[in-house]
């Protein structure tokens, strides 16, 4: 947290989220960290300078350090040695949110580890710009990355997100998009509702929604598109959720809430008939309250 000196910061490690494509979606909070930083660190380093020099952001004499998957293991030591020394460290993804797909992550493993506070900065993000706009639900996403590039580790990653309820959400790259939509559609099914958000906050924003099987047809009849891209991928038939799955979701809903609500929060994440979910519910705390019972006879004998 910044001191009472609006001019300082407190030492710590500062996760700053920056604009995925529109410069002018950065947060005022974000410039000021990243004006008064004593160390800048970001995955893509051009990227950073440019946003600084848009936004009038004077480097000041500092370096901004690269901080990526390759050099991570290189560099993490000398960002921990500065918040070791009691500096304030800023790091900046290539674009949206630190950590997400980012190998920021285990900068921050190490910086908690040590002691040091970590402080995120939130803004703009690709992820929750598409579900904004994507048309599906979204009270229960499933966030997946990346894809395996290859076909074999592709298609294998997606059969073990058949089953998962609620929105998935995968960044994809404009080569790759037309074969991740034809996997999708023979893995998933060809019904599944879908959404392509590419370009997002950007001059060319588009979005096109359709089953994975019309989407997966259109794309592959066009020249690769160009841009960053989130895919979204609507919960499949609610008969291929099992009801083990289901007993499960309850257990961990009914941890935090009333039964009915538990049953409503699961029908809306598996999409089966809210009746049926409350009536499983019911089962299973009528369960719950028989086994609680034995156990005290068992304890009184």
């Amino acid at each position: 947290m910044p001191n009472s000196d609006d001019s300082t910061l407190s030492p710590g490690l500062y996760l700053v989220s920056v604009p995925i494509g529109n410069a002018r979606d950065i947060t005022l909070r974000a410039l000021d960290v990243l004006r008064d930083a004593e160390v800048l660190a970001a995955e893509d380093t051009r990227s950073l300078r440019r946003l600084l020099q848009i936004h009038g952001v004077p480097l000041a004499g500092r370096r901004v350090l690269a901080y990526h998957d390759h050099n991570g293991p290189a560099m993490r030591p000398k960002l921990l040695a500065a918040l070791a020394e009691g500096r304030s460290v800023a790091y900046a993804a290539e674009a949206g949110t630190p950590l997400l797909a980012d190998p920021g992550y285990a900068l921050v493993q190490a910086a908690a580890a040590e002691g040091h506070a970590v402080t995120a900065v939130p803004g703009a993000s690709a992820l929750l710009a598409a579900l904004a706009v994507g048309g599906l639900p979204t009270d229960a996403v499933h966030f997946a990355g990346f894809l395996p590039s290859a076909a074999g580790p592709r298609r294998r990653a997606l059969e073990g997100l058949r089953g998962v309820p609620g929105t998935l959400a995968l960044y994809e790259s404009p080569r790759r998009l037309a074969a991740t939509l034809a996997a999708a559609a023979e893995t998933l099914g060809p019904d599944r509702p879908a959404a392509v958000c590419r370009e997002l906050t950007k001059r060319f924003e588009t979005v096109r929604r359709g089953t994975l099987g019309e989407l997966a047809e259109a794309v592959a009849a066009e020249a690769t598109p160009k841009g960053e891209i989130v895919l979204l991928i609507g919960a499949g038939d609610s008969e291929s959720i099992s009801e083990s799955d289901v007993d499960s979701l309850l257990g961990q809903a009914l941890r935090g809430g009333s039964l009915r609500d538990a049953a409503a929060e699961v029908a809306a994440a598996t999409g089966l008939p809210r009746r049926k979910v409350y009536q499983m519910a019911l089962a299973r705390a009528r369960q719950e309250g028989a086994d609680d019972d034995g156990d005290d006879r068992d304890g009184d004998d």
